[in-house]
């Protein structure tokens, strides 16, 4: 089992250090500033005083969400796991080439399963391998890691319970570096929060250090709305998972009943989104602020965004973050892609495509 340790009174880069010396598997989870459930609070009254109304996708996540998105990435009509997986297989022994022997970070973790590919890759080298997975969810993230180090006991893991800002400072600690960025959750960034990741993430790694990305790429329309519309209704059960959230923790008093599960592709935008319809009027309570919003009938609320990109238009956008791409890996269908870049002190990207 994963030992803990909160950094209360210091900081996250000490407890992080600390970490790094032990033998065990060790999360190290960031003391919480402020109440979670004010901050819940907050965001849903913003998110529900904007025009048009929108939610913050990271509540979607608690512990049913984590395992109803588990359940969604296995259902036949979501593809992007799948397609994903199979990249990984093939690509993962020249991801570890080109890389070298780098200490492997990951960006909202989640259960770590494609990981394996590339710790089986990194093994194959000989040990040490050390794995750090963040994640916000303390679930997730200590199942994670109990699993791999059943599976792999001769990978060093350090986890990190934060967010990914908390994690971007102690880059550098362990440097070199591959940062993995799985599942094409970089889609949900919209256009403002895509460069202040992205500018983030640069400034926080070391020249030589690389990033691996996952992004889901432009394709039929069908196909791409088929994911997010599943027949046997395990994302619109996802959807209105949010909002029994709100029920349980915001006293919002929402009949569930009359919030229908809405996902179309806005082709122009490039990107999935996905809604909340009200099949009636709805007054939505915020409990801890003592607020309330009244939603139409027939009005929807934005839930969360997936965007969809094309290649030609992503490689120059990382090149100006300083990042040269190094490879590009895809499947036959061309439905998805890993992106291998390095961190440049300057210079030319140069692009080769398997």
């Amino acid at each position: 089992m994963a030992t803990f340790i909160t950094n209360a009174g210091r900081s996250v880069r000490l407890s992080f250090r600390q970490a790094l010396e032990r033998d065990c598997v060790t999360i190290v989870r960031k003391e919480i500033k402020g109440d979670p459930l004010l901050d819940f609070a907050r965001s849903t009254a913003s998110g529900l005083s904007a025009s048009p109304r929108k939610l913050d996708c990271r509540f979607l996540y608690n512990g049913r969400g984590s395992e109803l998105f588990d359940r969604i990435t296995e259902l036949p009509e979501y593809y992007l796991t799948r397609t994903e997986s199979v990249i990984l297989a093939s690509s993962a022994r020249l991801i570890r080439e080109i890389a070298g022997p780098a200490t492997l970070v990951e960006l909202g973790s989640g259960s770590s399963a494609k990981t394996d590919y590339l710790l089986r890759a990194w093994l194959a080298h000989g040990c040490p391998v050390r794995y750090i997975p963040v994640d916000i969810s303390e679930e997730a993230l200590s199942g994670a890691c109990d699993a791999i180090n059943h599976d792999h006991p001769c990978v060093r893991i350090v986890g990190l319970n934060t967010d990914y800002g908390a994690a971007f400072p102690l880059l550098r600690e362990v440097s070199p570096v591959l940062v993995l960025f799985l599942g094409s959750t970089i889609g949900n960034f919209d256009r403002e929060e895509l460069p202040r990741f992205l500018g983030s993430l640069s400034n926080a790694l070391s020249p030589g250090d690389f990033f691996l990305i996952g992004i889901d790429l432009v394709k039929d329309r069908s196909i791409i709305e088929a994911a997010y519309n599943d027949s046997s209704g395990v994302t619109a059960e996802f959807t209105r998972n949010l909002f029994a959230r709100m029920n349980r923790e915001l006293e919002s008093g929402i009949d569930l009943s009359a919030v229908e599960h809405v996902a179309r592709y806005d082709p122009e935008k490039g990107q999935m989104e996905i809604l909340a319809r009200f099949t009636r009027e709805e007054t939505i309570r915020v409990a801890p602020l003592g607020q309330s919003f009244t939603v139409a009938a027939g009005e929807e609320v934005l839930v969360e965004i997936s965007r969809k990109f094309r290649l030609d238009a992503f490689l120059p956008s990382l090149q100006g973050f300083g990042f040269a791409t190094e490879q590009v890996f895809t499947d036959e269908r061309r439905w998805f892609a890993l992106v291998l870049a390095r961190k440049t002190a300057g210079g030319e990207s140069v692009v080769s495509s398997q």
